[in-house]
């Protein structure tokens, strides 16, 4: 580790590529905590403690919400955007062959699309945000003028953050969005740890707790990064081929597929889905029906019970990590390109026999994949449960989000390296 550190400081452009992934970085962050003027902020730590759905969202915006700053929304529109136009590939045949058969000119269009997404998508957010916090007395009365000119604002600063992300991506040194995020993620750690210190201090017979719960911790962070580096590979050949004088082909290479091939958007979708009816609850709470009054005691005391709570999420994740997972990975495609090159999957017939083979090996691994996500996700509920201490209340997201970036962040900068010493 040392050696790699030393030989990054040596090289002088990865050197400067790292000061300035850092740089926006801290812009990022002093964006983050510049509030909108005549925010109640202990009204706002609470109302953000009670509520899981805000609790995700904060997560997504880097931590900017928790200050009710000017890019409050992060870049969370931007994943909705991007998570949307993914679907649409399922609907419209001409973006599947945009993004999956254009190359890079395609995939950058099929981004650009993403981007202009973004925009309707953060001025729908910032409105309902706005809307929401003002009936919980955070924001002060805001004139229609006020209103827009907030809207406005916040949006700006999600595509501003848009931009960051786009200038660190450029630089090769990890994707620009996820950073960001993972930088939101570890910006909240000090005040966490400054928390386990003052619980021991006052209540030292949790100390064994707390130790039992960081040794747990730090077997599922070696899982998830076992599990996420985790891969089939599937044995392909190349024919020879004879052009003039010269023999092409014959070899020998591998298809890999991974074991989570979704990543962590099965959770984030799970997400989305299984805190709406306790969202819609507390909307209901308010409104003076009995018949609603009715609905939203049920939800929300069906949604509070941790069991089925757990139950729900865990089936949400492990059905959306199929789902995603057939939207992102298409065997015929696969097998066809392969039959094109001249290359065969060993002991398998080309194109229709290879896809369904695929499509075999696929399932079997992605249920190992979704079992996964699906545990780490209701993971820190059973850990409040046990163990009766505050963790995040989405820390299996946060915890892969954190594993994943630093993993593929790692994977960059290894190969800025090796092209160095090829040099």
């Amino acid at each position: 580790m040392f050696e790699r550190l030393q030989q990054i400081l040596k090289i002088s452009d990865l050197r400067k590529k790292i000061l300035f992934v850092l740089l926006m970085l801290v812009i990022f962050r002093v964006a983050a905590n510049i509030p909108v003027p005549g925010v109640d902020k202990e009204a706002l730590r609470s109302f953000l403690g009670n509520s899981q759905f805000f609790g995700l969202l904060n997560i997504f915006s880097g931590g900017a919400l928790t200050n009710l700053s000017i890019a409050m929304l992060g870049v969370g529109p931007y994943i909705t955007g991007s998570i949307i136009m993914q679907l649409l590939t399922m609907i419209f045949p001409r973006l599947k062959e945009m993004y999956q058969e254009e190359g890079e000119a395609g995939r950058a269009r099929f981004n650009q699309y993403s981007r202009l997404l973004t925009v309707p998508l953060g001025l729908l957010q910032a409105y309902g945000l706005l809307i929401i916090l003002s009936r919980q007395n955070i924001l002060p009365h805001l004139g229609i003028f006020g209103f827009l000119t907030n809207m406005v604002v916040i949006t700006a600063g999600t595509m501003f953050l848009v931009w960051i992300g786009e200038l660190i991506s450029e630089k090769g040194i990890g994707n620009g969005i996820s950073l960001m995020i993972f930088a939101g993620i570890v910006s909240g750690l000090p005040t966490n740890f400054g928390q386990f210190v003052f619980d021991v201090r006052n209540s030292p017979e949790k100390l064994p707790s707390y130790l039992v719960f960081a040794a747990i911790a730090l077997i599922v962070v070696a899982g998830v990064v076992y599990i996420t580096e985790a891969q089939r590979n599937i044995p392909v050949s190349y024919a020879k081929r004879v052009r003039g004088n010269r023999v092409y082909g014959g070899v020998s290479t591998h298809l890999p597929l991974r074991v989570n091939q979704a990543g962590v958007i099965p959770i984030i979708f799970a997400v989305s889905i299984v805190l709406f009816p306790g969202l819609i609850g507390s909307f209901l709470a308010g409104v003076p029906n009995s018949t609603a009054q009715f609905i939203s005691d049920f939800l929300i005391k069906m949604f509070n019970n941790q069991w089925i709570y757990g139950s729900v999420y865990f089936v949400l994740v492990f059905v959306f990590t199929y789902f995603y997972t057939a939207v992102t990975f298409d065997p015929q495609s696969i097998a066809d390109n392969i039959q094109k090159q001249g290359g065969f999957v060993l002991g398998i017939r080309p194109g229709r026999q290879t896809a369904e083979y695929l499509y075999r090996i696929i399932n079997r691994i992605t249920l190992v994949g979704a079992v996964f996500l699906g545990l780490t996700a209701v993971l820190p509920i059973a850990a409040q449960g046990v163990f009766a201490i505050q963790t995040f209340t989405i820390g299996g997201t946060a915890l892969l989000i954190a594993v994943s970036v630093v993993l593929e962040t790692l994977k960059q900068v290894q190969s800025q390296i090796v092209t160095y010493e090829y040099e």
